[in-house]
């Protein structure tokens, strides 16, 4: 049914030195291992010329080698060989490596940071490679890949650390006819915080982008930066930290909108809406020419969202 290259091989007694060496040659190919000196990788695999190159050493060091083709004649059978490369298990671990990363991040410094998650990278790629039949552990391992690349990009673009505190409750008419003031280049969590701010904290808002946080005007309301009054507070980005802050987090739709603009911001637990709102707000972030005009049009894409979802929990 499927065809398979198979290496098998008898090494001479008591040569530890030659078992080190196969050892060594067929350590990086992913080869299965039908039982011991049978050693099996499909035959259109890359890897499937180091079975070809053990046999010569075995047999230059005075050992028994032969290279064959393995035709599998039942499903049971391919079911049973295709099971030697099952790679759960090594995703598994990896994912768990990732998640690990995930959370040193804020600890880290860009350098470290930046090679940390490069070592990772190149990790999943090399399992790749030897991942002859990908299934849903790839899948689950690249979209944990793919978040913590995100969340190092963000970090490493001037994210704010997380805040070591508990969030207050504040009193919204404390907070009106303000100016606000955040990292200027605006992305998700700070495009959701303003359009939070001008539509349900501060109608008569008004914003200035500051390239670090000592640009901040003296009694400008800061978010989003680190030392700012509204910021990441342990699990919560910004918006679920005003969310909460003003009393909004017993608005449903508010807090749906929380959960998309979280994985968007820092990753997680993945939601339906996110791809489609980070297209959006990509196409919008594209075309503005000035953070003025970005805010703007992101007003109104939020404001859709927001409708959407109340119309939704009310069904």
């Amino acid at each position: 049914m499927t065809t398979f290259v198979a290496l098998l091989t008898s090494l001479p007694t008591g040569n530890s030195t030659i078992r080190m060496r196969v050892w060594r040659a067929l350590k990086n190919t992913g080869c299965g291992v039908l039982r011991d000196g049978v050693y099996v990788l499909p035959v259109d695999s890359p890897q499937a010329s180091a079975l070809v190159e053990a046999e010569s050493l075995v047999r230059g060091a005075g050992g028994f080698a032969m290279t064959v083709e393995l035709n599998t004649k039942t499903a049971a059978q391919l079911e049973h060989i295709r099971k030697l490369f099952d790679r759960g298990e090594e995703y598994g671990a990896l994912v768990k490596r990732i998640g690990a990363a995930s959370t040193a991040l804020q600890r880290l410094g860009k350098r470290k940071s930046d090679t940390l998650v490069q070592r990772l990278r190149r990790s999943f790629e090399e399992l790749g490679e030897i991942d002859f039949y990908p299934g849903q552990a790839q899948l689950q391992a690249k979209a944990a890949m793919s978040a913590l690349e995100r969340e190092a990009q963000l970090f490493s673009e001037g994210e704010p650390h997380t805040a070591r505190r508990k969030v207050r409750r504040f009193d919204p008419a404390k907070y009106r006819n303000r100016t606000w003031a955040t990292r200027k280049d605006l992305w998700v969590d700070r495009l959701a915080s303003i359009w939070l701010i001008k539509r349900f904290i501060d109608k008569n808002a008004k914003f200035v982008w500051i390239d670090r946080p000592r640009d901040r005007p003296k009694r400008a309301i800061g978010f989003d930066f680190d030392g700012a009054e509204f910021t990441h507070v342990a699990n919560r980005i910004t918006f679920e930290v005003l969310l909460t802050s003003f009393g909004f987090d017993k608005d449903p739709a508010l807090m749906t909108l929380g959960d998309t603009v979280h994985f968007l911001d820092v990753g997680g637990i993945p939601v339906a809406d996110a791809k489609g709102l980070e297209t959006i707000l990509r196409g919008i972030k594209g075309k503005t020419q000035s953070d003025d005009a970005l805010a703007l049009e992101a007003m109104k894409v939020f404001d859709l969202f927001y409708s959407a979802y109340v119309q939704k929990n009310a069904e």
